[in-house]
């Protein structure tokens, strides 16, 4: 026997245990120092391992090495006590991808500098029509398997419909309404004029969201949208001069405050049908009937 060889061997039975995971310290420890070093308990253990948990361990180790790590937003909401699955799913949202937001920001930008170029006294009319718009635009882009990189998976995935609507719309909401109050900070002479498009955006987001269902992802909003639309140009054809548009009056906005508050009930009584996606329009959470 040379003298690099070991003189003590792991037992045959301490290496049945380590491969069922049963062996504990200090035992392990000394079994995992001795492994490195000894070829002949190594080739011992291979004989006495289960090939098909051997497998299965490296294909977990491969899924593991090959998994995607997490970026920023997904990092900074694991941190913050989100759970890891509940952060994939908001950070996989697809209009928080830097594209959008540099889209909607640029949106933003000119519409500040079109509302500072009008005549003193008069309402930001392009920005208060506009700001509504996009977080309903953000919620409908978040659907559906053209911009969605997790569609497919969340489609045949357990996460029931209702939640995974509560999740992205919670965080197309929060950046969205978000870069519309900063555009508002950005309009200090409107005063509280400035913020007449929150009740509009709520209410908007909320129609189409209760829409959804029965009208499909892209439908929906596209309707609640053109809407909107017709709504504004109805009332500028009926408004003299720069005048506030009804929509943003005191009047105008108790009734988007009541349509809001009536969409997010109704969103609440069709919640279980988001489980249950009609044939012309799939979305995640069930499949087409």
């Amino acid at each position: 026997m040379s003298r690099s060889e070991p003189t003590w061997h792991v037992p045959e039975d301490d290496l049945r245990a380590y491969t069922r995971g049963a062996l504990t310290p200090p035992r392990l420890w000394s079994a995992d120092t001795h492994l490195a070093a000894c070829a002949r308990c190594r080739q011992a253990l291979a004989a006495v391992s289960d090939p098909v948990a051997l497998d299965t361990g490296w294909e977990r180790l491969d899924a593991e090495l090959d998994a995607p790590r997490p970026g920023l937003a997904e990092s900074l909401l694991v941190r913050a006590g989100v759970a890891d699955h509940t952060a994939r799913l908001l950070a996989a949202t697809p209009v928080l991808r830097r594209s959008w937001l540099l889209a909607v920001t640029a949106v933003l930008l000119m519409t500040v500098a079109a509302a500072h170029s009008v005549e003193a006294g008069a309402t930001p009319r392009l920005f208060l029509a506009l700001a509504p718009l996009l977080p309903l635009a953000g919620v409908a882009l978040s659907y559906g398997p053209t911009l969605d990189p997790t569609y497919e998976m969340a489609v045949v995935s357990p996460t029931h419909g209702f939640r995974l609507l509560q999740l992205r719309t919670f965080a197309v909401l929060t950046v969205g309404l978000g870069l519309n109050g900063l555009a508002t900070l950005a309009l200090p002479s409107y005063g509280l004029r400035a913020l007449a498009w929150l009740l509009p955006a709520l209410a908007l987001t909320g129609t189409g969201l209760a829409l959804t269902p029965r009208l499909g992802p892209v439908l929906a909003p596209s309707l609640v949208g053109g809407a909107w639309i017709a709504l504004l140009l109805g009332a500028r054809a009926g408004t003299a001069g720069q005048a506030t548009l009804p929509p943003f009056t005191a009047a105008g906005q108790t009734v988007a405050g009541v349509v809001a508050a009536l969409a997010v009930v109704l969103l609440h009584l069709l919640r279980d049908r988001f489980d249950r996606a009609p044939a012309h329009a799939p979305y995640p959470g069930g499949g087409a009937r």
